[in-house]
């Protein structure tokens, strides 16, 4: 490393002082304009004393934007109670503080002057109907020192200059979860080293499968009976572990971190909607990965609208006869059970008339991926997210068994769905934390390893902010990840919070695989590099399990009731 370089890495950076009451006098101010935001909002889009569906769509600007607004604010609010919790248990180190004060700078900057929802889209709190007086409220000296000094290039670069020194360390920051969680995150860490990093960008190059192997080996170790409750052969966990070994698995390789997300949502669906021997039938095969199951609900030209669906079943003596079309299926050649959503109540057009089936199949290869009668399709080639592949399923009078009709009342099927997007939401969120750490990993070795005009590109000063800020908001996405998930585990609706988890976690993710490949220069757009990978796997976080857009506006939607 040059000397100059060398000097401008580890000068002296003094910390704010007095941060975590800088932070706490912030927060007030910052849910103080939320307030506000909201009250007008709510009236721009109030009618007759209720929301108005025709005017939320009118005006998408004002409450997509409260919704981003409102996933800073719990995102300062849980970085600050983070924090705290460091700050009492004596972890609360230079490392943390930075990231702390980075990221109170840059979100309170960003409210204060617009907020990205993407890279060509800010919104800014005058969008929202605030006035100039109303926004007054955070011109208070501590938002005040914040913005001017808390994302400064200094603070940034001795972040770096930490992330170096420690760079053994599983994540920049202490995570603030208990030990028997940082196990956890430590075994799979290691598993995605040994088993999943040396591999999975010749997976994705090849647009192979993943091995049975590596699913054999998630399945000894628990990982698709992980949430599933003792008596039904799971291990009865958390959700927060189900984030740690999400996030772990991901920055190994996004299609191993989501293969649990199949057996997560149909083990939520047969929990909380399921019969009592559906639950027997079921749940023990789906935890030790004796049996594979795939979502089959979206259609084409239906998309997130999944109350229009068309396909259809109808009774067949005790049986079910199914026909209709899906598409975006994922994994959906291998495994054994289909959790179909499909319209059974004639003369309806809306969520009313749907019903979910637990339809058995036989699992297929790549070669030939549907073998039962009444079922066909074909792999839709993407970009990214290539190792359980993406389908088309078509269902031409496909049987499924009477039995096998979830929770055994027809029109439920919807209703059932909904139960399960708050552990889906929080699942995706930490996926994107994963894929978001591997860009990290990836962008900063790079940095490390590769010389220009005799200097490693870390040494630069915007080199080195693009790696600052994509640890920053790592840990702002990975604390609104944990508190959804904590809450969950609490019994707490918490479909607010794993919404805000995944519509920052996916903006997150995608920036920091952007930025890394930046960094790569020419050789990020060279297939050969991994970023390449990375960067094609982020996209699609945007906008599976709720496009971004989808996804503020269930936010708002639910902010405004």
């Amino acid at each position: 490393m040059a000397h100059d370089g060398q000097d401008m890495l580890r000068a002296d950076v003094a910390l704010l002082p007095d941060l975590l009451a800088l932070a706490e006098a912030a927060v007030p101010a910052a849910e103080a304009i939320f307030d506000a935001a909201k009250a007008r909002v709510k009236e721009t889009v109030g009618e007759g004393g209720k929301v108005s569906a025709k005017k939320m769509d009118a005006n998408q600007t004002a409450t997509h934007g409260l919704a981003w607004l409102a996933t800073y604010v719990e995102s300062l609010r849980q970085m600050h109670a983070w924090a705290s919790r460091l700050q009492e248990q004596g972890r609360f180190g230079e490392v943390e503080k930075l990231l702390l004060q980075i990221g109170f700078g840059e979100y309170l900057a960003q409210i204060k002057g617009g907020i990205l929802m993407n890279q060509g889209e800010i919104v800014r709190l005058r969008d929202l109907g605030l006035s100039a007086s109303e926004t007054a409220a955070l011109d208070i000296a501590a938002i005040e020192t914040l913005i001017e000094a808390g994302n400064s290039q200094t603070a940034r670069i001795r972040l770096v200059q930490l992330m170096q020194e420690r760079n053994a360390d599983i994540t920049v920051g202490a995570t603030g979860l208990d030990e028997e969680l940082e196990m956890i995150r430590e075994q799979f860490r290691r598993y995605s080293l040994d088993k999943v990093e040396p591999f999975a960008h010749e997976w994705h190059l090849k647009d192979e499968l993943i091995p049975m192997e590596v699913i054999d080996e998630l399945a000894e170790m628990g990982v698709f009976g992980l949430t599933i409750p003792e008596e039904f052969g799971g291990l009865g966990l958390t959700k927060a572990s189900m984030v740690v070994v999400s996030e772990e698995l991901s920055r190994g390789y996004i299609g191993v971190g989501s293969l649990g997300t199949r057996s997560e949502i149909a083990a939520e669906l047969i929990l909380c909607g399921g019969t009592p021997e559906q639950k027997e039938k079921w749940l023990p095969k789906l935890a030790s990965g004796e049996i594979l199951p795939t979502a089959v609900f979206t259609e084409p030209n239906t998309g997130s609208d999944l109350g229009s669906l068309r396909t259809r079943a109808k009774k067949d003596g005790d049986d079910w006869v199914v026909n209709g079309n899906k598409t975006w299926i994922t994994h959906a050649a291998r495994t054994h059970v289909m959790t179909v959503l499909a319209r059974t109540i004639p003369d309806t057009n809306d969520y009313r008339g749907l019903s979910m089936f637990l339809a058995e199949k036989t699992p297929g290869t790549d070669e030939t991926p549907f073998v039962d009668p009444g079922l066909s399709g074909g792999e839709i080639e993407v970009l990214g997210y290539r190792g359980m592949k993406e389908y088309t399923v078509n269902f031409d009078d496909f049987k499924v068994k009477g039995e096998n009709l979830l929770g055994g009342v027809e029109g439920q099927g919807f209703k059932q769905l909904m139960q399960t997007f708050e552990s889906a939401r929080i699942q995706t969120a930490a996926r994107a934390i994963g894929v978001a750490q591997a860009a990290l990993d990836t962008g900063m070795q790079y940095a490390q390893d590769r010389k220009q005009f005799g200097r490693a590109l870390i040494e630069f000063p915007r080199v080195a902010s693009k790696l600052a800020m994509m640890a920053v908001e790592i840990m702002v996405a990975r604390q609104l990840t944990y508190f959804s998930a904590w809450e969950k585990d609490h019994d707490r609706r918490c479909d607010l919070e794993a919404g805000m988890a995944k519509l920052l976690g996916a903006r997150v993710a995608w920036a920091a695989a952007d930025n890394a490949l930046q960094i790569h220069g020419g050789n990020g757009f060279a297939l050969e590099y991994k970023i390449s990978r990375i960067l094609c796997d982020a996209r699609i976080l945007n906008i599976f399990e709720g496009a971004a857009e989808i996804q503020a506006q269930v936010i708002a939607r639910r902010l405004l009731d």
